[in-house]
């Protein structure tokens, strides 16, 4: 997140006095990452499975990312608030019981197969979500050399690219059945027999929420119990965090232009996430990526499962869960960069990259397209922890009210995937135009918006 500026000083309160001191405050906000990066990648295989089990369409099951993503919107705020009141560990862990509960809350809702339960579960985690994403973004960048803010965040979101590899896998192995079936096959079916189906594949999705929520919990308990320092960012003029106002935030450029950023950047990258498992079998059902089957052969000979046994749908599944390797590959490779180049100079070549992957994939369709989109994952993976740290640089006091402004940006992937949905109708081609718009903005933002003006 923002790097300290020299007209500001961090504080950290209840600190003991050796550096050494931050490294388990430092991995357990870490583990943080990790846990919100497993919610996020889950709701690709959500939106996939909810076609089915609860037999909506595209857009409907679209509703999912609505339901994510407005938890960030209404809550990011508060979340700033809340922290800048009761501090960091009280707020991270009301965020981790939120998330815990809104896993839990999965159970009772496949039981009943009431969408909207679902959707309030799902809103649920999103909420405790905004929580801990305020706290964990600001609070890396804190805990350490001011200097080395930018790399921290970027390195500590390396392990959220770690569990989103987790996401898809756990869709395609515990999620998504084995037996295919589509609207039309269902259709043709007695109704009885085409409900039990569906109350089956409702059901998949109660094990692997009962976990997340279990573990959850844990961390909760390892928060609970651990000594955490306080951070508090005062200006050396004396401003301090309590007396700043949300619209007073807006006269600085860069993080307006940031927040438009980020909002466009987390829309351009739920849109992939949350369909691509549609693009795959839109554009290649039957042919497939050499390199991600090798990798689902890996991962199937470390279960037992057998690779010949699997749906379309969930070599699909696999094909995501690959683009998450190489998103996660990206972040270290874009993390180790910074050291040599700046954030911005990173960024910018990210960006550009991405916006011609897409193009290239509207344009040439089939396993070409599927390719270019996988390595578009690689393009996406700094782009979130660099905006935000682009756009709330040099805030000082202002940072903690900041920071949440530019996590209630996450709305973003809110209302992309239902236009992106809508587009659908004409093609996966005409769908892939949101996240092109969305990747050539931020490349302008990295190269030019981000500048702090005077």
């Amino acid at each position: 997140m923002a790097q300290i500026p020299s007209s500001a000083k961090a504080s950290l309160k209840n600190a003991p006095g050796s550096g050494r001191s931050y490294l388990l405050p430092l991995i357990l906000v870490t583990s943080l990452f990790f846990l919100w990066g497993l919610a996020n990648s889950l709701n690709g295989s959500l939106i996939k499975q909810f076609q089915i089990a609860l037999d909506l369409n595209r857009f409907q099951a679209g509703v999912v990312d609505l339901a994510f993503y407005m938890g960030y919107f209404f809550f990011a705020l508060p979340a700033g608030y809340f922290m800048r009141r009761y501090g960091y560990k009280k707020g991270i862990l009301l965020g981790l019981l939120l998330y815990a509960g809104g896993a839990f809350l999965f159970y009772p809702a496949a039981s009943v197969r009431v969408y909207g339960f679902f959707l309030f579960a799902l809103f649920m985690i999103a909420s405790g979500l905004a929580f801990l994403e305020t706290a964990a973004n600001l609070y890396v960048t804190v805990l350490g050399d001011p200097e080395k803010a930018e790399w921290r965040i970027n390195f500590s979101q390396s392990f959220n690219g770690i569990s989103i590899i987790l996401g898809p896998i756990i869709g395609a192995l515990f999620i998504f059945s084995q037996t295919e079936y589509t609207p039309e096959m269902l259709a043709a079916l007695p109704a009885a027999e085409a409900d039990q189906i569906r109350v089956q594949e409702a059901l998949s999705v109660q094990g692997p929420y009962l976990f997340i929520g279990a573990l959850v919990l844990f961390v909760a308990v390892l928060f609970a119990l651990t000594r955490m320092p306080e951070p508090e960012v005062v200006d050396e003029v004396g401003a301090s965090e309590k007396n700043i106002s949300i619209l007073s935030l807006f006269r600085h450029r860069h993080l307006r232009l940031g927040i438009l950023a980020q909002f466009l950047n987390v829309g351009a990258q739920t849109v992939l996430w949350g369909y691509f498992v549609d693009f795959k079998l839109d554009f290649a059902r039957e042919m497939h990526w050499a390199l991600a089957e090798g990798y689902m052969n890996l991962i199937n000979s470390i279960t037992g499962t057998s690779s010949e046994a699997l749906s379309s749908t969930q070599i699909a599944g696999f094909h995501a869960s690959f683009a998450l390797v190489l998103f996660m590959l990206g972040r270290f490779i874009g993390t180790s960069l910074m050291t040599r180049f700046s954030s911005s100079q990173v960024l910018t070549w990210y960006a550009v990259s991405a916006t011609v992957l897409v193009l290239i994939g509207m344009a040439t369709g089939g396993l070409t397209a599927v390719i270019c989109l996988s390595l578009t994952y690689f393009c996406q993976s700094i782009m979130f922890p660099t905006i935000f740290a682009l756009a709330t640089k040099g805030l000082g006091a202002e940072s903690k009210l900041a920071s949440s402004l530019v996590i209630m940006a996450i709305v973003g992937g809110a209302f992309m995937p239902l236009i992106a949905g809508a587009l659908f109708k004409s093609g996966p081609a005409f769908a892939l135009i949101v996240p092109m718009v969305c990747f050539a903005y931020v490349a302008y933002y990295a190269a030019r918006g981000y500048r702090i003006q005077a």
